[in-house]
């Protein structure tokens, strides 16, 4: 019976105490709020391109229940930006984003507001293909307003899209002779092909391209010095029968802008994507393409950088590449399948897979090329170069072509594994030879023996093995050599390229790899 008593009488008291408390009583704020931040970057949009959310936290320090009688958008219902103020969307109707009544806020505690753009640059007026959008979001009005800037820059671009049936709701899907059999075959891959007038990139505006881009029997797109084209999620150009791709990039001599390198990378602008790998599909140089040249280039953040497939005997190299980089893919930088390739100041690095792999034979030729490979990833499955003569279906039927020729000449193959380069023959013609390069490959299981007799001066000739080649910051692309690599001086003028990468000239000693020693900065 005390027990009862106690608790009743316990009960009693924070009864009466609740009942005299003010916890619900809110208080106008007084312009004191505080911000995680003075202003908010949206960074850059495409025109008509959604952005990223950003975010902004609000803080009410004091240790009042405070109330914000208004928050909005100070360009009211014409503003191009839309707000989400802690999962509220505000009033309704041409409102609705843009302004919002009484919003509670407790003592020492703080709110999200959410806010994301899509504009469209033609509606600003603007005279250039870019435009800087601004905003502010007031808090409260008269003597107690608070405001934070917002601040967009819009681009204006060209854009490509397949098209579209509307009463099927079908997107259009490439059709050209996937086998080689002289008849048009449908693809999975949505995408259209380019239209004549649609063949040359320039630098006058960004290219976005949606789905693959095809480039069509006996045509040839091409791309000026400083294009820069960006690509959605699983799109990329496709290079069909008889079609050629020219990049023709120049040397940039500020390395920062790189304003007269071409420039292929995903549509997400915001710095967080900037080194994200996977953003989009390839570039696919497919059988029968023929004559495509690649100069000054980068390109990054794709699934395969590049993928050339068949032509091995043709007259002239499926491929030329100079003065290039790929990097930060999430599978194959350069994945040839019996395809001829020759490259030259080439830098490709941080792959998922290799760097650079040719399979199934064909005909390689690398001088004063960097195929390293620093992914981040653990397990890698495969090394910077891999070469083979052989492919397996589904049916595990092994299929044998011949690797007529494959030359790394002043070439630096290295990475955060071991070894960094594989060669696997299953067929009677395999040829290969490393001369005057910086190789990494310290496996006691396999060297002398099989492909890795390293003596054997037909196969490899004055080359270096797993020495330092001291890069910049591998991790970050920053592949230029320093004082103390394992490349400088080893490269042999019969395989000189004249220039490197850099556009330095190359004199006295030799270095391996594309960049020169020269050109390293502290």
């Amino acid at each position: 019976m005390k027990r009862l008593l106690t608790f009743l009488l316990c009960f009693g008291i924070l009864l009466f105490w609740s009942s005299c408390r003010d916890d619900f009583e809110f208080t106008p704020s007084n312009g004191q709020l505080e911000f995680a931040r003075d202003t908010i970057y949206l960074d850059t949009v495409f025109t008509n391109i959604g952005s990223s959310t950003y975010n902004l936290k609000v803080y009410n320090r004091s240790d009042d229940d405070i109330v914000i009688p208004t928050i909005q958008l100070e360009n009211g219902i014409n503003s191009n930006y839309r707000m989400n103020v802690d999962g509220a969307t505000g009033l309704e109707d041409a409102q609705e984003g843009k302004f919002f009544e009484n919003v509670e806020l407790l003592a020492n505690d703080s709110l999200f507001i959410f806010i994301e753009t899509t504009i469209d640059i033609s509606s600003l007026g603007a005279l250039e293909n870019q435009f800087l959008y601004t905003d502010r979001i007031l808090f409260d009005s008269g003597s107690n307003q608070q405001d934070i800037d917002v601040v967009t820059l819009v681009k204006d671009a060209v854009f490509i899209y397949p098209n579209k049936d509307d009463a099927t709701n079908i997107i259009e899907t490439l059709t050209f002779d996937v086998d080689g059999d002289g008849t048009p075959d449908e693809t999975n891959l949505q995408g259209r092909f380019l239209t004549d007038q649609e063949l040359t990139f320039t630098n006058e505006k960004p290219y976005v391209i949606y789905g693959y881009a095809g480039v069509g029997a006996g045509k040839t797109l091409t791309m000026e010095a400083g294009a820069r084209v960006h690509f959605h999620a699983d799109s990329g150009i496709i290079v069909t029968d008889n079609g050629s791709l020219n990049i023709n990039g120049e040397l940039s001599p500020d390395q920062e802008t790189l304003e007269n390198e071409v420039i292929l990378e995903g549509d997400r602008l915001e710095p967080l994507y900037a080194d994200i790998p996977g953003q989009w599909g390839t570039i696919w140089l497919f059988n029968g393409s023929e004559n495509n040249t690649i100069n000054y280039t980068t390109i990054k953040n794709a699934t395969v950088g590049i993928i050339a497939d068949g032509n091995q005997n043709a007259s002239n190299d499926k491929l030329t590449i100079t003065n290039s980089q790929i990097y930060n893919i999430s599978s194959f930088g350069i994945r040839g399948t019996a395809t001829s390739i020759t490259a030259e100041n080439l830098v490709i690095n941080n792959c998922g897979q290799s760097s650079f792999a040719g399979t199934f034979g064909g005909k390689y030729n690398l001088t004063h090329c960097t195929i390293a490979n620093y992914w981040n990833n653990s397990f890698r499955q495969f090394p910077a170069l891999l070469l083979n003569d052989f492919i397996i279906d589904e049916n595990n039927t092994v299929f044998t072509n011949d690797l007529t020729e494959a030359n790394f000449n002043n070439c630096i193959i290295f990475g955060n594994d071991n070894p960094e380069f594989l060669l696997e023959n299953e067929g009677s013609v395999f040829n290969y030879k490393f001369t005057n390069c910086l190789l990494r490959f310290d496996n006691e299981n396999l060297e002398g023996s099989g492909n890795y007799n390293f003596s054997d001066t037909i196969f490899y000739q004055d080359n270096v093995f797993n020495q330092d080649p001291d890069f910049e910051n591998s991790f970050e692309n920053m592949m230029r050599i320093g004082f103390d690599s394992g490349a400088k001086g080893i490269g042999n003028s019969t395989f000189e390229v004249e220039d490197d990468i850099l556009g330095n000239e190359r004199t006295g000693d030799i270095d391996a790899g594309a960049y020169n020693f020269t050109t390293f900065e502290d």
